[in-house]
């Protein structure tokens, strides 16, 4: 599939939270953030958090791995027009903004975009969950997600219907899931194994140091977070097992 068919992370928060009738205020309130973040966010003029990307998706009742299926932008972007009107009449009546076209360049996720696929020449087998990413995957052909304070997550496959995050991650120095350290949890089972750097994981009350060859796992709903206190870049593969509600 070619980049224009993988639409921006926001279009597709957007899109997601548009179908639920959910006002961006609305969203904002039930995770505790501003409702201007959540419009940056949703416009690409901000990239979320590890932490509040978490956030969002658990408050829409999807998963991190549903950001890479097209069929969510698509139930609300490909709606008839006398749909859609009718869902700006129901979000101006919530108190909810309408954000502008995330995109001017015919649907390619636009310049510093938070999501989208490597050049035309590099891609992936295709983004929807009943459809498989792989068997083999290279390097040049990764799916890859640039999320705040210098992470990036590049997708290493994908099974048909299943909820598995496979990830390699990437937290440069001085990289953090969360700016302002607040702590995340999320459904699901979550194994890490660091191939380069240091990371540190904070875990409920705990801390731990990870080198190289170190591994770790756990309950993700236990509050979690991470961030690189070294000079060189941190990076893991991580695979995370979701529980679909």
């Amino acid at each position: 599939m070619g980049p224009g068919a993988v639409p921006p992370i926001g279009e597709r928060l957007r899109a997601e939270r548009t179908r639920r009738g959910l006002s961006v205020r609305g969203l904002a309130r039930e995770i505790g953030v501003s409702a201007s973040l959540i419009s940056q966010i949703e416009t690409e003029k901000s990239q979320p958090s590890v932490s509040t990307l978490y956030a969002i998706t658990t408050a829409l009742g999807i998963s991190v791995e549903d950001l890479f299926d097209s069929s969510i932008a698509d139930k609300t972007l490909d709606a008839e027009p006398a749909a859609a009107d009718a869902r700006v009449v129901a979000l101006a009546a919530a108190g909810g903004h309408l954000s502008p076209t995330e995109s001017d360049s015919g649907g390619r996720p636009a310049a510093g975009s938070g999501f989208g696929n490597r050049p035309a020449a590099q891609r992936v087998v295709g983004p929807d969950r009943h459809r498989s990413v792989g068997p083999l995957v290279h390097p040049d052909e990764r799916e890859l997600l640039t999320l705040d304070s210098g992470v990036t997550w590049e997708r290493l496959g994908q099974l048909p219907h299943s909820h598995v995050d496979f990830l390699r991650i990437t937290y440069q120095p001085g990289g953090t899931s969360s700016s302002t350290g607040e702590l995340m949890r999320h459904s699901g089972t979550e194994y890490g194994y660091l191939i380069s750097g240091e990371l540190v994981l904070t875990l409920g009350f705990d801390e731990y140091r990870l080198a190289v060859g170190d591994a770790v796992c756990f309950d993700s709903t236990t509050p979690h977070g991470y961030r690189n206190d070294g000079d060189t870049p941190a990076v893991g593969i991580w695979f995370v097992l979701e529980r679909p509600s």
